[in-house]
């Protein structure tokens, strides 16, 4: 299928209509669309190398990254630290297309590496909400404070992120993809070639790869994946109806309905500035909605799913809130979930080093793109600066940088319950994955924000785990059946040892803490 604006309009109606009140007419934002469903739909295999094939020589470096989004961030604290480093980009560097949320806690890492005062890292929160909400189908809402509560000005960290790199001296490379690499003793080359339009290949030298290329990258190997869409969406009613906009609640985890077509779909709000950036008067809302599925399914539901998923979104977002809902800026995107029941490697070879979605150091509740890339790259960063000067490159230190947490090897496979189970025979009931969400959210609720809090923020010992397991039994006593229902019996077995290692596990260990 070849990109056509006028093809997707017969297809995709709704999608194309909203985003045609965009600058361009939306055509940039569908062709990049097109682009991720295409490209993840692929095998994630690099070319074979073309040996007849010259490449132009760009100069050698410490580090080069592939990827210019949020992954910057590793590419401003390297070189600010004296490494030299080369990013390059199939768009333009320091590009997002998402909205992101976090907790002001959480975003102590923006100013303890370095990269920013405490007064720029509190210039980027646009908006700090008083509470958040949980609610799935018709149950209650479980509220919890200091969760996914500061909105981040997305465009503005980009833009800061890449003025670092370029005070720091970072070669910039804009509109070039990966095209191949080869390892050697001394280092790594790396091939690129344009997405200009230019018939043009270069050829760049390294230490150190580190691929960002987030969920088409060809070493990402993550077992479920997250197809999310949505935008920032204006003109919402106010009030505080289930269907209205409260711009003092986030609505972290929402069900509308229950499972259709094998998917769960899942929708999520938080309240963003007005276009003149008052956050009291504000009718602004990012509202994303995205489905867990296992990977090798996801080609089941058609060629194009993050299109398929624009139109449902468009088309059910009325169940959701109403107003006028006009898209300003669209948000979407392959996120990588990862149960930690199968290995994935961190490292795939000598010299080469995911970070970003390519690593899927997510968690199944708060902590995607974002999150997960600020709590990660100081340890990991600073890991990065120790390695490259005592020149130990290889596959095995590089994946010893970063090591999970107990809670989060447990948390991970709870990521299970939002996707539907391994059979297909039609015998779960649509609300199967309400219930036990409303199970599990209304044992948390009642165990107390702190847990309740620390829960979705992977950081619970291993005797509060076994509680919530047992109250979420106790309200729920078929609970366990249809949650072994989601797992085989290696993923049963590799989960409770998990378990085992969390309960045993030293206070002062536990969590992210």
């Amino acid at each position: 299928m070849s990109f056509s604006v006028e093809t997707l309009r017969k297809q995709f109606p709704k999608t194309c209509e909203s985003f045609s009140q965009l600058p361009d007419g939306g055509t940039a934002a569908l062709l990049h669309l097109y682009h991720l469903d295409q490209r993840y739909q692929r095998a994630r295999e690099l070319p074979s190398i073309d040996p007849h094939l010259t490449a132009h020589p760009i100069g050698a470096f410490d580090v080069v990254l592939a990827g210019g989004g949020l992954s910057l961030i590793y590419a401003a604290f390297l070189a600010m630290r004296g490494v030299r480093v080369a990013v390059f980009d199939r768009r333009g560097i320091g590009c997002g297309h998402r909205e992101w949320n976090i907790s002001m806690r959480e975003l102590l890492p923006l100013s303890q590496s370095g990269l920013f005062t405490e007064a720029e890292v509190a210039q980027l929160i646009l908006l700090q909400y008083r509470t958040g909400i949980c609610r799935f189908g018709l149950g209650t809402n479980y509220a919890v404070s200091g969760v996914l509560d500061c909105v981040v000005d997305a465009e503005t960290l980009l833009e800061r992120l890449r003025a670092r790199c370029v005070q720091h001296g970072v070669t910039l490379l804009p509109y070039r993809e990966l095209l191949d690499y080869t390892l050697d003793q001394e280092g790594v080359t790396v091939r690129l070639q344009a997405t200009d339009g230019k018939r043009r290949v270069e050829q760049l030298r390294t230490k150190l790869l580190l691929d960002g290329l987030g969920a088409t990258s060809p070493h990402a190997r993550f077992d479920l994946c997250c197809p999310t869409v949505g935008g920032v969406m204006d003109d919402l009613a106010i009030g505080s109806d289930p269907l209205e906009m409260d711009p003092e609640v986030g609505e972290i985890l929402v069900t509308t309905e229950g499972v259709e077509q094998r998917r769960q779909h899942i929708w999520e709000g938080f309240p963003t500035v007005s276009a003149l950036g008052d956050a009291r008067s504000t009718r602004r809302m990012t509202i994303y909605l995205f489905y867990y599925l296992r990977s090798d399914e996801l080609g089941e539901h058609g060629p194009l799913p993050l299109l398929s998923l624009y139109e449902r979104y468009f088309e059910t977002l009325p169940r959701y809130k109403r107003g006028s809902l006009r898209l300003v800026r669209p948000t979407y995107g392959y996120i990588p979930a990862y149960t930690r029941l199968r290995p994935m490697p961190a490292s795939p070879c000598d010299r080469v080093f995911l970070v970003g979605d390519a690593a899927g150091r997510h968690s199944p509740l708060t902590f995607c793109g974002f999150g997960s890339m600020i709590r990660s790259f100081l340890p990991i960063g600073e890991g990065l600066l120790t390695l490259l000067g005592d020149n130990r490159l290889d596959e095995q230190s590089l994946a010893e940088l970063w090591t999970e947490p107990p809670a989060l090897k447990v948390l991970g496979g709870l990521t299970l319950m939002m996707s539907p189970p391994l059979s297909s025979d039609g015998a779960d009931e649509p609300d199967t994955i309400n219930d036990l969400l409303n199970a599990a959210f209304s044992t948390l609720y009642a165990m107390g924000e702190e847990p309740y809090r620390r829960f979705l923020q992977d950081d619970v010992d291993g005797p509060t785990f076994v509680r919530f397991m047992l109250g979420s039994a106790k309200q729920h006593p078929e609970v366990y059946r249809k949650v072994l229902r989601h797992l085989s019996l290696s993923e049963v077995t590799t989960w409770l040892y998990r378990l085992w290692q969390l309960y045993r596990t030293p206070s002062s260990e536990q969590g992210l803490r």
